[in-house]
């Protein structure tokens, strides 16, 4: 058994790995400790403030592709590999099957929209991850051969994860009504929008799940707001600039309710990516930016909405019955053509679950082997008991 020492230093430690000595701080390493999670809750149940010191090594040396470290001021050791150490350097955070670059998108999308039959998301492992790597990855994904039935759309939920109420409710029915709350209650157009942004947490993934289209025109129309909003950040820096970093109110008002939060129309991630889009004029508050900030931001928001007006973006297509649109309510914009009311039926039964849930379906389905690429073997496997 060979061992390698190890470089010491004040406050951490350098760890000899294939991208060559890579440092890692003392207090990360001793909460990095196997023993410190319950192998039962798998919860932490180590407390690095009842140390009677900061933590130091004694020693430290790598030993059969493991780094082991003796603590001083405690009688304790602990052993990391150093595939793991390799895996947190290579991105500085742990890896996350979740973490997929996302495919923008553009106009001519929607042939290529990944479809899979509910039977599938309900009763295999490779079905549910498909839908829900097309939600990482693309935001949006149709789910074919829906049973027409209450129930059916509670099935395809609780794949992904538990419904998320609203002021609306656990559902809400898009079909007209003689005293809407809602403009999508009626048969005018609806403007290009995500849902429900006078929320605090707006919710995640929405579900919309056609019953009945037999009416005249109501053409559903979605894009990608990630696109939308890269093309801004490369035609427009400074409006991109502005849109990611003010936040502006809007609300969601009816007998009953007064919601009312800010948020930002782009949202960046850690990297500065896009992470998600917030659009919504008709539920849009009194802007309360300083007036001299509003002299740049409206004409960068205007250009912003502007673009999602063009042909280059916007998808058009007929939502049938037995067909339902899953997306990401924070990423995809979507609105819809008139209709004439008279015409025949059109109902959507509709309902959200948390992006969060949705994400961590996905990485449990990665962990067990399903990780739903287009590349994998599409032989469905029987989801377990």
């Amino acid at each position: 058994m060979s061992e390698t020492p190890v470089q010491l230093a004040e406050k951490g430690l350098y760890v000899p790995l294939e991208r060559g000595p890579t440092y890692f701080n003392y207090h990360w390493l001793r909460d990095a400790c196997p023993t410190t999670i319950d192998p039962q809750t798998r919860e932490r149940v180590f407390d690095v403030t009842a140390l009677a010191a900061a933590p130091a090594a004694r020693a430290a040396r790598v030993t059969d592709a493991e780094l082991e470290i003796d603590w001083a001021n405690e009688d304790h050791v602990t052993r990391l590999p150093l595939s793991r150490l390799a895996a947190f350097a290579a991105s500085g955070r742990n890896p996350d099957p979740a973490d997929l670059p996302r495919r923008l998108w553009y106009a001519d999308h929607y042939p290529a929209f990944r479809r899979i039959p509910q039977a599938d998301v309900e009763q295999t492992e490779a079905g549910r991850a498909r839908l829900a790597r097309a939600l990482v990855e693309e935001g949006v994904a149709l789910v074919t051969e829906m049973e027409n039935s209450d129930e059916s759309l509670t099935r395809l939920v609780n794949c992904l994860g538990p419904v998320t109420p609203t002021a609306e409710g656990h559902y809400f029915e898009v079909r007209l009504e003689i005293a809407p709350t809602n403009l999508a209650f009626t048969a005018g157009p609806l403007e290009m929008h995500t849902d429900l942004p006078g929320e605090e947490m707006a919710p995640g993934v929405q579900f919309l799940h056609c019953r009945a289209n037999t009416v005249e025109g109501g053409r559903s129309l979605f894009l990608d707001g990630a696109a939308v909003a890269e093309a801004l950040r490369e035609e427009d820096p400074a409006a991109f600039d502005l849109l990611a970093r003010h936040e502006i109110p809007f609300f969601y008002r009816h007998d009953g309710w007064d919601y009312r939060a800010h948020q930002r129309v782009i949202e960046l991630d850690a990297r500065g990516n896009v992470a998600g889009v917030t659009v919504s004029q008709h539920l849009q508050d009194d802007m309360d930016l300083p007036q001299e900030v509003l002299d740049d931001y409206y004409p960068a928001l205007c250009r912003f909405l502007r673009l999602m007006q063009d042909d280059r973006f916007l998808c058009r297509f007929r939502l049938n019955a037995g067909e339902c649109i899953v997306f990401d309510n924070h990423r995809i914009v979507h609105g819809r053509e008139g209709f004439s009311a008279e015409s025949g039926q059109r109902h959507l039964r509709g309902c959200y679950t948390d992006r969060g849930a949705a994400w961590s379906t996905y990485r449990t389905l990665a962990a067990a082997g399903a990780d739903g690429s287009d590349q994998a073997d599409d032989a469905p496997r029987a989801l377990s008991a």
